[in-house]
């Protein structure tokens, strides 16, 4: 069992502390910070939580193994410098970074300090996503030839924020917000992208923004992928893998369908887990010297990086490389 600190108690942060405390052997919230201490103290206290407003304390308890960040996008990379610097892991909700420069530097940072970096992208774990991986990974469907992924659901809408959908926080309408988690899922199962083409197209400004995004993929191994996710619409996951010898389509969490030449579609079904306490609990054990974290630096690296080219096509209306 490690003790961490959370930053940021917000809709997010109130999960993440949830998705553990009192329930997970590996990790637990100690402390917390928050702008404003008065405002979560019947939920610090609930959960046992002590508050300070500012990182610094934090930083300076030699009981905190860990810092878990769920603040705004454009702080991250300081905080997680500042976090690899007093010699404690991170794990950062995503996107980790707005750029590829930006993820290199958190990511340098804590391959320095000998310190685990986590990153809040938690649909890696859900179980029909973790089997899709393993078919691919293990060349049950062939060569993968083209990727699809969207992800949308109606969270803008009901639990808005303002920085949420600022330009310097949240770009591309559903990107950091839902697109992201797709961008990962088809990074980690073909590898870094060489090149996009998208584009946002806006029906409602917010509050309940109702807009669309809609991304073309070229990935370095050769592969193709589709990318999309809608602001806002009733929850939907879907990442479907061709390959030459077959495909296979994750819906949700728990569904995997995989078709093959001459038979009938297989369907399997997952006992459901809770990704996000999953994701916190790889963490929690590779920070404590356990098993290596199972979301590599380097995917880090890649994926901020076809995120920002994703946000530089939007603007340009045309393709652009990435990296």
């Amino acid at each position: 069992m490690i003790d961490a600190a959370i930053v940021g108690l917000g809709r997010w942060g109130r999960t993440l502390v949830e998705a553990v405390q009192g329930k997970s052997e590996r990790l637990r919230f100690t402390r917390a910070v928050s702008r404003d201490p008065g405002r979560v103290r019947d939920f610090a206290g609930r959960h046992r939580l002590d508050v300070a407003s500012s990182l610094a304390p934090i930083l300076a308890d030699p009981g905190v193994a860990a810092v878990v960040l769920a603040t705004p996008h454009s702080r991250h990379v300081d905080e997680i410098v500042a976090v690899a610097a007093a010699g404690k892991a991170a794990f950062c909700e995503k996107p980790l970074a707005l750029t590829r420069a930006e993820a290199l530097r958190a990511t340098a940072a804590c391959r320095d300090a000998g310190v685990v970096l986590g990153v809040g992208t938690d649909k890696r774990f859900f179980p029909a996503m973790a089997e899709l991986a393993r078919l691919v990974a293990a060349g049950d469907l062939g060569r993968a030839l083209h990727l699809e992924g969207h992800f949308s659901n109606e969270v803008a809408a009901a639990q808005f924020s303002p920085w949420r959908d600022a330009r310097d926080e949240s770009p591309a309408g559903g990107l950091t917000g839902t697109g992201i988690h797709v961008l990962d899922a088809l990074v980690r199962m073909a590898g870094p992208v060489r090149r996009v083409n998208a584009q946002l197209l806006s029906r409602k400004p917010p509050p309940d923004p109702q807009d669309s995004l809609s991304v073309l993929l070229e990935f370095a191994g050769g592969a193709s992928g589709t990318l999309a996710a809608v602001r806002s619409t009733p929850a939907y996951w879907r990442v479907h893998v061709f390959g030459r010898s077959a495909s296979a389509e994750a819906l949700g969490r728990t569904e995997l369908v995989i078709r093959r030449s001459g038979a009938e579609p297989q369907r399997l079904s997952f006992p459901p887990v809770d990704s996000v306490r999953a994701n916190l609990e790889a963490f929690a054990e590779a920070a404590a010297g356990g098993a290596a974290y199972p979301i590599p630096p380097r995917e880090i690296v890649d994926v901020v990086a076809a995120f920002e080219a994703i946000v530089r096509a939007v603007d340009a209306a045309g393709p652009v490389e990435a990296g």
